[in-house]
């Protein structure tokens, strides 16, 4: 496929991203710091260590993808570190023209009530963080000209599906032993209503820009029905949601998201056009059923959040980008966003992946403005409807004038 677009122009267009994990997208170096501050054992102390050993530019499977979490989790229980962490991502993406984030994290995972890091400091925390780069960002003279649109984010919670252990956090480890008499799964369940109550409440009552609520952790196995009363809590309180499905399981998992959870996006959502991915055995035509599920979110025009090289990494079977699924999603005009998911573990950028879009399909100036204009309409504003129409309006307004400067056409 032959680039339309150079670096320099897919770098300096304003783009969103809104499918990004904060513990999977530290610097390398910053994580090497932090590690250190807090006493940390890290497999290296050098970043090509690290590279090699931990995040790397393949991986073997999902379980080996993961693996790099429990050291970032580890240093992001220290609120010094967390507050840095958030706002050197915010500064990391700025620096690449992603002037809209929305940041997601599990904040049950950097919990740890013995040592009083309860749920609103954790959140306090990070947004302090993100608000700092905001407000750096913003005080520059050609934003306040409007000569450049501002920066600005949302916050998404994500409860987890499954733990493979009882000490994958402090919190955890202390819910697991106060409920010990519960099965797992009731309190992982516990744990995510109990989150999603507090998420609701801090965005109410503190003004935090928690904008949506999202499901993460092993897809197979754990389906996303589980946590339905969970998803109806947060529907019922106007927090709009998110899930990761068809990631690695059928499209059956993204019907259910849709129907179970009130899905207002898609995460990933790779599966929808695999349909030999289908497990169900009450599917019988398999193919049918991908084609009229994909007819269905496009016509609601329900936006998927697109990882391509996360993808890559933890389905080996698509081999070349060129066999991504992504050429599927934007022959049949499906709203799709293009996310890093994690910077860190998969060694990416947005702009990058807008480079591997670009590979896999063949993307008119007009497709690619509705590429990015997807980043800001169908975001989880922080504010109200009529200031996101007309933050969207001032960063397309700034598409063109990127794309005249770069003779673009």
């Amino acid at each position: 496929m032959t680039q339309r677009y150079s670096h320099e122009f897919l770098k300096a267009i304003p783009k969103a991203d809104l499918h990004l994990h904060l513990d999977g997208s530290l610097r390398p170096d910053g994580l090497i710091e932090m590690a250190k501050r807090s006493g940390i054992e890290l497999p290296s102390y050098t970043v090509d260590g690290l590279y090699d050993l931990v995040f790397k530019e393949s991986y073997n499977d999902l379980g080996e993808y993961l693996n790099g979490f429990q050291y970032t989790c580890a240093v992001l229980r220290d609120m010094e570190n967390l507050e840095q962490a958030a706002y050197e991502l915010a500064m990391d993406n700025l620096a690449e023209g992603v002037i809209y984030i929305e940041v997601r994290f599990a904040p049950q995972l950097m919990m740890d009530p013995s040592r009083g890091i309860d749920f609103d400091r954790v959140m306090h925390t990070t947004n302090a963080g993100l608000q700092r780069a905001k407000a750096e960002y913003n005080s520059q003279a050609d934003v306040q000209s409007g000569a450049k649109p501002p920066f600005d984010y949302g916050i998404i919670n994500c409860a987890m599906r499954m733990f493979g252990n009882k000490g994958f956090s402090p919190y955890y480890t202390q819910l697991f032993q106060t409920l010990r008499d519960h099965k797992p799964k009731q309190v992982i369940k516990i744990a995510a209503m109990e989150m999603i109550r507090a998420s609701i409440r801090l965005r109410d009552e503190e003004g935090l820009p928690i904008v949506g609520l999202d499901i993460a952790g092993q897809e197979m196995g754990y389906p996303a029905h589980e946590f339905k009363e969970v998803y109806e809590y947060a529907h019922q309180n106007f927090l709009l949601k998110t899930v990761h499905a068809g990631e690695a399981y059928g499209a059956e998992s993204i019907f259910e998201a849709l129907t179970q959870c009130y899905a207002d996006r898609l995460g990933h959502g790779y599966s929808l056009f695999s349909p030999e991915m289908i497990q169900d055995p009450s599917i019988e035509n398999k193919q049918s059923y991908a084609s009229q599920l994909a007819s269905f979110i496009a016509d609601r025009r329900i936006a998927v959040e697109v990882c391509i090289t996360s993808n890559l990494q933890t389905n080996p079977t698509i081999g070349d980008v060129s066999n991504h699924n992504f050429k599927h999603m934007f022959d049949h005009r499906l709203a799709t966003i293009i996310c890093t998911d994690n910077r860190l573990v998969s060694r990416t950028t947005v702009t990058r992946e807008y480079e591997l879009a670009q590979q896999v399909a063949d993307i008119p100036l007009k497709r690619l403005k509705d590429m990015v204009a997807y980043g800001f309409k169908k975001n989880f504003f922080p504010q109200d409807y009529l200031a996101k129409r007309a933050y969207a309006k001032q960063a397309l307004q700034y598409f063109d004038k990127v794309a005249a400067e770069h003779n673009v056409s």
